[in-house]
């Protein structure tokens, strides 16, 4: 049996976890400007900012007022998260979620393939569809596809069941803004108002909309 040892100290670093933990977040707080800022919201933003490293992810996070409590209720009541990664969904905590709520990403369905080819569209959109019996109250996290987040909206406007709220950070150059961007416009442009949180630009990712989820969950940081 190998007997294993630690290697010798050569940098000065903090390597207890928790003090790593509760160092970071009161960085965080320290250099990120959260001034104006609800309570429950900037609970939100910081786990974003600690999950991405970038202090000045605030100033382009865009908030629905209600986002944050809907989305802990819906939670609350055992509602799924529906992602349209893997990546977002094996960063959602479960140990955070607060009835064991089930994390769905339907991405490598059978069904998605022919889906994609027949309609001309990415595979992340068409494993959207599938989404729609669980759609109804359901915490949506996109943070890949932008064709993910405009397919869903698409579905929404042509009367599909509504979710409790949506996390929308897809990443990218083409289609990312512009998806964001529909999203944060969709009561004004169509009458559909669900809870939604956002970040502007290309900037979003699976580690970003995880934390996003992980912050909803729970209050706790």
């Amino acid at each position: 049996m190998t007997v294993l040892r630690r290697p010798s100290s050569h940098y000065e670093y903090v390597d207890r976890g928790g003090d790593i933990y509760t160092e970071s977040f009161a960085t965080i707080r320290r250099e990120t400007r959260l001034e104006g800022w609800a309570p429950d919201a900037a609970t939100v933003a910081v786990r974003m900012v600690h999950g991405t490293g970038q202090t000045d992810l605030v100033d382009d996070l865009v908030f629905h007022p209600d986002v944050v409590t809907a989305a802990r209720e819906a939670l609350q009541a055992g509602a799924p998260v529906l992602a349209d990664a893997h990546m977002v969904a094996s960063g959602v905590t479960r140990a955070r979620l607060p009835r064991d709520n089930e994390v769905v990403c339907l991405l490598r369905s059978p069904l998605v393939p022919p889906l994609a080819e027949e309609w001309g569209t990415t595979r992340s959109a068409a494993a959207v569809s599938l989404w729609e019996p669980l759609l109804e109250g359901a915490v949506v996290a996109i943070g890949n596809a932008p064709t993910a987040l405009f397919h869903l909206l698409e579905m929404l406007i042509d009367g599909a069941p509504r979710p409790a709220a949506i996390v929308g950070c897809p990443v990218g150059f083409i289609g990312a803004a512009e998806s964001k961007d529909a999203l944060a416009s969709l009561a004004a442009d169509h009458g559909i108002d669900v809870p939604f949180l956002t970040v502007r630009g290309r900037r979003g990712g699976s580690a970003m909309t995880a934390s996003a989820v992980n912050a909803l969950a729970q209050e706790r940081e």
